[in-house]
This record gives structure tokens, sequence and C-alpha cells, in this order.
């Protein structure tokens, strides 16, 4: 299926959306809990934002703008590794979980 310029367009305006929604999800938890707070939606958000901005981007041939959501996908994703591998840490650390009765 090949996509028009219009759908394009509409692509990257929904890929800035997406993008641009993480900056209120943050604010909103951040805002609950009254201090500064970075949900893991956030990085999933981001991550969503910047494939479907970088797909925009390729399409355009903007290598700026590939560059950029290049790079900040991979540190949406290496985010999320580091809070995956903490939590796994904290539960094999947790005296609880090895020594039961």
């Amino acid at each position: 299926m090949i996509l028009t310029a219009k759908m394009w367009i509409i692509i990257g305006f929904i890929g800035q959306a997406i993008f641009a929604s993480r900056f209120l999800i943050q604010w909103i938890v951040s805002e609950r809990a009254s201090k500064s707070i970075i949900p893991n939606i956030f990085w999933w958000i981001s991550i969503l934002g910047s494939v479907t901005l970088l797909s925009y981007a390729i399409h355009k041939e903007d290598p700026v703008f590939i560059v950029g959501q290049s790079c900040g996908f991979l540190i949406y994703a290496r985010n999320l590794y580091l809070i995956k591998k903490n939590k796994m840490s904290k539960k094999k650390s947790d005296p609880s979980k090895i020594m039961k009765l």
C-alpha cells in the first residue's frame, strides 16, 4: 500500500501528538505524587512516538530528524531495560523472597 503525502503528514502529526503526550502524563503523575516521577508509561510512549516520528523522518528523507529519533529510541529502550533489570535485582536480593519459612 502506497501512502499519500497527506497521509504521511497525518502520521507525522500523530507521532508528534504521541510524543508530546508523554510530558502531560509525567506532569499528572508527578502532581499526584507531589514529587517528580517518571513513570514507565513515559518511556513506552516515548518509544511509540519515536518510532512513529522516525517512520515519518525516513519517508521525508531528513537525516537530522532520522538521527535524532534513532538516538532517542535507543535511550528510551535502554531506560526500560534498566528499570526491568533493577526490578529483577530487587527481587533476587529481597530476603523475604530468598528465605521463605
